[in-house]
């Protein structure tokens, strides 16, 4: 049987940073790996990210409703255990309730084809709130996760105790009871993580992908320049009559140069990568889609 992970986290969390760790660890292991990107999204920009680590990527892309998108991943899961994997490795979206992946999991044929191997939940130490909608994504991650590993701690802003106590918020909330204080990890920790399994603690159901709170706008070819979107970026994040805009991401192409955008509410990153697509992508609850276009056209 092929091994599966998931590897979850809310929206920025850095699950493809940690990614790439995870999978040039495996590699040195010896293991055929393919990584499937499961997005509720109409385009995945992420798959550019994970070009360059050696090993093959598949996806599973959205723009249609969930019912469709669960049954495009059985699929593509079917047709990859045919192909001499000895692990697949899901990173879906940030927004993302894992009963899709175990339901899936336990599914004939699939049951019969795969093993679940660890599920990791990557947290970022440097937010500051969350959503009560947020809560219950966070809350359907860590239920299932055999460790928890916060990410960009090496910030000047991150807090960890912080982070830890916005977790356990969330698991109370949502009724899940779960004790998570033995199974956090440090991301260089490799060798407790790398079997961790994965766990099954219940919590009170909800249905948010279906209930339309959150959404993605997507704008390509606006050849904005840094300066444009970082301006862009910060009146999106700061004012509410956008909407709760959590996440921007795509790419940007300057001086001869492509770059990856990631913009949270607390951090933006610009950095330099080697091929992109001239698309920015808008995530969040209860969008304003009228005046983000808007700002986007430049008006």
């Amino acid at each position: 049987m092929v091994k599966i992970d998931l590897i979850t986290g809310f929206l920025g969390a850095g699950k493809t940073t940690f990614l790439k760790k995870y999978v040039s660890y495996l590699k040195q292991m010896g293991e055929n790996i393919c990584i499937l990107e499961n997005d509720y999204g109409a385009i995945n920009v992420d798959m550019m990210l994970i070009s360059n680590l050696g090993v093959d990527a598949e996806m599973v892309a959205g723009g249609c409703d969930l019912d469709c998108h669960k049954r495009r991943f059985k699929t593509k899961l079917i047709s990859m255990a045919m192909r001499g994997y000895t692990r697949i490795i899901v990173e879906p979206s940030g927004i993302y309730d894992t009963d899709e992946f175990f339901d899936t999991l336990y599914e004939e044929p699939i049951d019969s084809m795969y093993e679940i191997g660890n599920v990791i939940c990557i947290f970022d130490s440097t937010i500051k709130e969350l959503s009560n909608e947020s809560k219950y994504f966070v809350t359907t991650q860590v239920a299932v996760a055999g460790s928890i590993i916060f990410s960009k701690c090496d910030l000047e802003n991150s807090n960890k105790e912080l982070a830890l106590s916005m977790i356990k918020d969330s698991l109370k909330e949502n009724n899940c009871d779960r004790n998570i204080n033995n199974i956090i990890y440090d991301v260089n920790d490799i060798d407790k993580y790398i079997k961790c399994g994965y766990s099954s603690f219940s919590y009170a159901k909800r249905n948010l992908i279906d209930d339309n709170n959150y959404d993605s706008l997507y704008f390509m070819n606006k050849k904005f320049n840094r300066d444009e979107l970082i301006r862009i970026s910060n009146e999106l994040m700061n004012n509410s009559k956008y909407g709760n805009i959590m996440r921007i991401k795509g790419y940007l192409f300057e001086n001869n140069m492509w770059y990856n955008i990631n913009v949270v509410k607390h951090l933006q990153e610009i950095n330099p990568i080697e091929d992109g697509q001239d698309v920015i992508i808008v995530i969040g609850e209860k969008l304003n889609n009228d005046e983000i276009e808007k700002i986007m056209e430049r008006k």
